[in-house]
C-alpha cells in the first residue's frame, strides 16, 4: 500500500490535538500547559519508536518532537511519521547547544518550526503563524534506511578445547619419547651387568676359584 493510500485511510486530524514526544517531562508539561491555554488537548510519549504508533492512533494535527529519545531518535521518528502521513506537522524542540542539529533534522524531516528551551508562551505565540504555515518537503525520506542506527554484533569468544579426563586409578600412558628413553636405559643396565658378571668369572678362573 502506498503512503498516500495509507494517509487516506487514516482518520482526519483533530485540529485541537497535539502529540508531545519528549524525553524531558518538564518541557513536555510546559508545552502541554501552553497548549491548554489555547484550548488544545495533548497526548504524551517519551519513546521514539512508540511515538510513530501513537501518531497513527491519535492522528494529531501538531507534533512537538524531541531529538534525544530512547529506541529511536527524534529525527528518524519524524521521518517515519512523514512516511506514514505526508501531512504531519512537526515542530522540533531542542536546547540552544543542539540548535544546529535540530535545524538539520527539521530540514531533513520537513518540520514547520524549531523551538528552543526553556520554552515560554511567547515563544510559541511568536512562531504560531509559522507553525501553521505550509508543510515543507522531507528530503530525508530518500535516505531513511541509512539513518537507522546499526546494532553492533556481539563478539562471541572462540570455542576452547576441553581436555579429556584421565580415568581414575590408571596411570597416564607415557609418551613415545618416554618409552624410548626407558628402553634405552634398561638395555645399558643389562649390558653393564653382563660385563661385570663376565669379568668376575674370568678373575675367579685365573685365581683358581673356578675349575673347568
Amino acid at each position: 500500500m502506498s503512503i498516500n493510500a495509507l494517509a487516506l485511510l487514516m482518520p482526519p486530524a483533530d485540529p485541537s490535538t497535539a502529540l508531545i514526544v519528549m524525553g524531558n517531562k518538564i518541557t513536555a508539561n510546559r508545552i502541554k500547559a501552553i497548549l491548554k491555554q489555547r484550548g488544545w488537548q495533548s497526548s504524551f510519549c517519551d519513546d521514539g519508536d512508540k511515538s510513530v504508533d501513537e501518531y497513527v492512533r491519535v492522528k494529531p494535527s501538531l507534533v512537538f518532537m524531541d531529538l534525544d529519545l530512547p529506541t529511536m531518535n527524534g529525527h528518524v521518528a519524524a521521518l517515519e511519521m512523514r512516511e506514514t502521513d505526508p501531512n504531519v506537522r512537526i515542530v522540533f524542540v531542542s536546547s540552544r547547544s543542539r540548535l544546529e542539529r535540530a535545524r538539520n533534522a527539521a530540514y531533513s524531516a520537513g518540520a514547520v518550526a524549531v523551538l528552543t528551551t526553556p520554552l515560554t508562551r511567547a515563544d510559541i505565540d511568536d512562531k504560531w503563524e509559522q507553525i501553521n504555515s505550509q508543510i515543507p518537503d522531507a528530503p530525508g525520506l530518500a535516505d531513511l534506511d541509512e539513518l537507522y542506527p546499526e546494532i553492533p554484533e556481539k563478539n562471541t569468544p572462540p570455542p576452547q578445547d576441553i581436555p579429556m579426563p584421565v580415568p581414575v586409578g590408571l596411570p597416564p600412558l607415557p609418551s613415545i619419547g618416554e618409552k624410548k628413553t626407558k628402553s634405552k636405559w634398561k638395555t645399558i643396565a643389562l649390558i653393564t651387568l653382563l660385563v661385570i658378571a663376565s669379568g668376575s668369572a674370568a678373575i675367579a678362573f685365573f685365581m683358581g676359584f673356578i675349575e673347568v
